[in-house]
């Protein structure tokens, strides 16, 4: 009988289509699924507070499943300094606990996470030790796909084109009915033990909208492509209607595969849903070649570009009150969830760094604590897109109008009535730029400006205007 293997979990939270567990079964000895909470090895970005609450009710979900089919999960808490501190120290621990002889893993693209990766595998093979990485989260790996000049893609339509053409993903592994257990098992932490969950109990909106866990993966998608899916093309850009996949914390964190949606969703493989993942894919493509990007933008010419916005405003952005109704829906959407709709994201992130003129960097690490799909990859591009600093980027003339954003895509305002309810009362025609409406229909809703709800932190006009003066010198 072989001797035990450890699997090495991660952001791979799920027990179907999970290459590293089914290599592990394969291998034909006992299996001990382990995870080790290290943030410390992430630096600087350790996960927020956002994904620490999606991480800790998904591995409760992933022990439960694990313990149906006779296995368990064990946790450890690496030590963050010291001799033997880390994770490889910790997994030599476990292999000298339950004297196994194989750790198997499913890879990550994070730039802290992939060098972390190769000097676990290089020590423990140098160790005698049978150390291999699986991919489990992408439809292709970023090292196999180039341009036609032998370089990594930049603009996306290329790149989904090529990918499409040249991938051929197998059906996805099921599930296995039993783990084989050891005779033993090591000692584990609780749960609760990892500190996880926030000490000021505020997720009680981040409870009420999501479903953390395979089960929860499972059930979305179902829900998807038994309706929305249909009218996605349409709908997908309305905050004010359940049109999008909302999977994107299901795939950060593995509780389903691209693999799966990529199968499940065949139907409608060339429409704009099934580029959405494309758009994942491309995100990390861009983040493995050009792993500075997280903080510094991937077009070097944008380290010029004039940040002189008043910091000040970065709070009433936070927080949701800068006085315009269709930024201060997200931002409120966003604390509430922990999660905010795509289009609207592009709305609060342009009246940031465009309207406000604070950096992009602000505006991802917020995202990063605040987001449940606080993902690296797709962070970055989406804030680097905005800036117009990153690959693919939109032009730097392209500065969001927030009313006619609201006007276009909340026609009937009723995605800014459930997040600003003290606007709630205004007619559709006032509910986008009150600053503007009479003052009969202010006293009507019953809305007193700035009492009640603030005037505007920046005219918009004056912003853009300013924001396209300073385009222009950089580019000079």
């Amino acid at each position: 009988m072989p001797s035990p293997a450890l699997l090495w979990i991660r952001q791979d939270l799920r027990l179907s289509d999970q290459p590293a567990l089914a290599a592990a079964i394969a291998r034909g000895g006992a299996v001990l699924p382990v995870f080790v909470w290290a943030p410390e090895e992430e630096e600087p970005w350790s996960p927020g507070a956002a994904s620490r609450w999606w991480l800790h009710h998904s591995l409760a979900r992933l022990a439960a499943d694990l313990e149906a089919r006779g296995s368990q999960l064990v946790l450890r808490r690496a030590a963050p300094s010291g001799d033997g501190a880390g994770s490889l120290g910790m997994l030599r621990a476990l292999l000298r606990e339950t004297g196994a002889g194989a750790v198997y893993w499913n890879r990550r693209y994070e730039p802290a996470v992939v060098a972390r990766d190769k000097a676990i595998k290089q020590a423990l093979r140098e160790s005698g030790i049978e150390a291999e990485s699986f991919n489990a989260a992408l439809l292709a790996e970023p090292w196999d796909v180039r341009n036609q000049s032998g370089r990594p893609f930049q603009v996306f339509t290329p790149f989904w084109k090529y990918v499409k053409a040249s991938i051929d993903p197998p059906r996805p592994l099921p599930a296995p009915a039993r783990v084989p257990a050891p005779a033993t098992w090591p000692d584990s932490l609780p749960l609760e033990a990892l500190g996880l969950l926030p000490r000021i109990r505020w997720d009680a909106g981040l409870a009420a909208s999501w479903e953390p866990g395979e089960r929860g993966a499972a059930r979305q998608l179902a829900r998807f492509l038994e309706g929305p899916v249909r009218d996605y093309g349409e709908r997908r850009n309305l905050p004010g209607v359940a049109g999008t996949a909302r999977l994107s914390p299901h795939l950060h964190f593995g509780e389903v595969s691209p693999r799966q949606v990529w199968h499940a969703a065949e139907a409608w493989r060339d429409g704009q849903f099934v580029t959405e993942v494309g758009w994942r894919e491309f995100a990390h493509h861009l983040l493995y070649h050009f792993p500075h990007t997280p903080d510094e933008p991937l077009r070097p010419e944008f380290r010029r570009f004039p940040w002189d916005g008043e910091r000040a405003h970065l709070g009433p952005w936070q927080r949701g009150r800068t006085g315009v109704p269709m930024v201060d829906a997200g931002m409120r959407e966003l604390w509430h969830s922990g999660w905010m709709h795509n289009r609207v994201r592009m709305v609060v992130a342009s009246f940031l760094v465009k309207n406000l003129r604070l950096p992009w960097q602000d505006g991802a690490r917020w995202f990063w604590d605040t987001l449940v799909d606080a993902d690296l990859a797709s962070n970055t591009l989406g804030w680097q897109w905005t800036a117009g600093c990153g690959a693919d980027a939109a032009p730097y003339f392209r500065v969001f109008n927030p009313v006619s954003q609201g006007s276009k895509f909340d026609a009937d305002g009723e995605y800014v009535r459930r997040w600003i309810p003290e606007l709630a009362k205004l007619p559709a025609a006032a509910i986008h730029a009150p600053w503007e409406a009479d003052a009969a229909t202010l006293a009507a809703a019953g809305v007193a400006l700035p009492r009640s709800y603030p005037r505007p932190l920046v005219d918009l006009r004056a912003s853009r205007e300013a924001a396209l003066d300073a385009y222009q010198r950089m580019r000079k």
